[in-house]
């Protein structure tokens, strides 16, 4: 079975210095681990937080893609550099975990196009168009008050993004740019590590309305394993892997069961469910979905295959 993780921050650990070819006790992710977990892929995402300058981002992204160069020439044995679906099945095959890259905030390409195809040369397979602040492409669910949606460069952004075959990524997304990019893309749309704000009130979470229209457009959700976007109640109670099954029935009730996987967000989250500490736990999710009623066929599908489906309708979607 193909586990396909769409979102997590391990490139800012590895800026940090961790070693991710040895077990590092305590810590969320590293090869080991990724193993341990049955992980065939992983996206790792070069964040960069809106308080840095364009400049600044930049830099910052391209040496957290040095240091997954880097982390995978030492460690050829256990992972490999995916740019496409078709090496994720090459790499997986193998016994080894396939490392895709995506970029969380649009800060580093600055107002520059040219900069999101370079990126996209190098690699770079999705863009988180915003974190927690409104940038030169759009409003973040955060602050939500700069463009109300896209920004005349965002609009221009989607465009090239749908001409590239990259995945437009709405995690932290404002709801107005939401539903400006559903209306704009050409290509299904993704939001690689949120939840269903029905079973938990946070903005970043995804209305029902949201989870159809990302369903119905074909596009994918990656559930989160953050507790505070699990339940209101995470800071009297840590949720645990029963909670990350709620959030995956919504999902599945309401976008339906080939467009929801798992994006657990580990390293980018300070604290994990119960039972869910590390990647190497993800067997435990796959059980507690079995005993939910869950056939292996659609735990094949959420464990991977849906996030591998969507990205392939991506790249055959280009529009030239």
């Amino acid at each position: 079975m193909l586990v396909f993780d769409s979102h997590c921050d391990t490139p800012s650990e590895l800026l940090r210095g961790r070693d991710i070819s040895i077990d590092n006790p305590g810590v969320q992710v590293d090869l080991p681990k990724l193993r341990a977990g049955g992980i065939g892929g992983s996206f790792f995402a070069l964040y960069t937080p809106q308080t840095l300058s364009r400049d600044e981002a930049l830099r910052k992204a391209l040496e957290m893609l040095a240091a997954i160069h880097d982390a995978l020439d030492k460690s050829p044995d256990y992972a490999a550099l995916a740019v496409s679906p078709e090496d994720v099945l090459r790499i997986s095959s193998s016994g080894r975990t396939a490392v895709c890259i995506g970029m969380e905030n649009g800060n580093p390409i600055g107002e520059s196009l040219s900069i999101l195809r370079l990126f996209s040369r190098l690699g770079v397979n999705y863009l988180t168009l915003t974190h927690n602040g409104d940038n030169a492409i759009a409003d973040s669910a955060s602050e939500a008050s700069t463009w109300g949606g896209l920004s005349p460069f965002g609009r221009e952004v989607v465009r090239e993004m749908n001409r590239l075959g990259m995945m437009i990524d709405l995690s932290h997304a404002s709801d107005k740019t939401f539903w400006e990019c559903m209306e704009r893309s050409q290509a299904p749309i993704v939001a690689t590590h949120s939840c269903c704000r029905s079973l938990c009130s946070h903005r970043r979470n995804l209305t029902d309305r949201m989870l159809r229209a990302l369903g119905e457009k074909g596009g994918y959700v990656g559930i989160n394993f953050y507790p505070y976007f699990l339940s209101d109640g995470a800071a009297d109670r840590n949720p645990g892997v029963e909670d990350i099954v709620d959030h995956i029935d919504r999902a599945v009730s309401l976008a339906g069961i080939d467009h929801v996987g798992i994006g657990s967000d580990f390293d980018g989250i300070e604290v994990t469910p119960s039972g869910m500490e590390d990647i190497s736990r993800m067997g435990v999710l796959f059980d507690a979905m079995t005993r939910r009623g869950y056939s292996r066929e659609e735990i094949s599908k959420i464990a991977g295959l849906n996030l591998l489906s969507v990205w392939k309708r991506i790249r055959e979607t280009k529009v030239l």
